[in-house]
């Protein structure tokens, strides 16, 4: 992707898995800041990846694909009252993209890997007493985002997305352990989990913006704040990621 305000060569792809994975006991993770005017509640997270490492992420970047994708899906509680509400409205949800990319073994990922033998058939479970998802998120701040929607039904134009630029590694053994996921049921005719995204879609008029490094914003401090603790020393509330 290129600076902000400038098109770029971005696309979406999309189908979400059918088997989830479940997170019990933790505090509801939040995103607030960047783009995003409100606080946005995790919903769920899923990932999409490809049969070989040649495709399988939902974005591109300049041309280039990642073998798997991650996706935190948010929605906007200060706005409204409910997640089903929020995913026909304009600024109802947000989307953190991750991308995923063949190096070491990732360790946070490693507890929902070992869970997949478990949930290998389509509509079956796993429950976690603790998981939190902020570990499978990059070191580094920096992302793109792009207003855009939904793809898959109702496909609604509800989504901020907010794209990493930084991937996160995973080993080979552990993208291998997503692709033996089923579509198909216990009992019926196996049928892989793998490509389960959409065919790449045009970026349209779409600005996608970019966001920089801190030490390239301008610093305007007003009098009131003067003395202010710095950012630094700043702790942000529990549970609350800030772009």
């Amino acid at each position: 992707m290129q600076k902000a305000g400038k098109r770029n060569r971005c696309w979406k792809r999309s189908r979400q898995i059918t088997s989830r994975l479940v997170s019990n006991g933790i505090p509801a993770n939040v995103i607030t800041g960047g783009p995003l005017k409100n606080l946005y509640r995790l919903k769920q997270f899923h990932f999409h990846w490809g049969a070989i490492n040649e495709w399988g992420s939902e974005h591109t970047v300049d041309c280039k694909v990642f073998p798997a994708e991650l996706h935190l899906v948010h929605w906007n509680s200060c706005k409204f009252s409910s997640f089903e509400e929020a995913v026909m409205e304009d600024d109802g949800l947000a989307v953190i993209g991750v991308f995923l990319k063949i190096g070491v073994r990732h360790s946070g990922l490693q507890k929902l890997v070992e869970a997949l033998p478990s949930i290998k058939h389509k509509d079956t479970l796993v429950e976690f007493d603790v998981f939190d998802p902020s570990c499978l998120l990059p070191s580094c701040p920096d992302y793109w985002t792009y207003s855009g929607s939904l793809t898959t039904p109702p496909l609604t134009e509800s989504v901020t997305w907010i794209i990493k630029k930084q991937p996160i590694e995973v080993d080979e053994d552990q993208l291998e352990m997503f692709r033996m996921l089923l579509f198909t049921s216990l009992g019926e005719e196996e049928h892989q989990m793998v490509d389960n995204f959409r065919p790449l879609q045009p970026l349209m008029d779409r600005t996608v913006r970019s966001s920089f490094p801190s030490q390239y914003r301008l610093s305007i401090e007003p009098e009131s704040e003067k003395h202010a603790l710095p950012a630094s020393q700043q702790v942000p509330l529990k549970g609350t990621v800030h772009l």
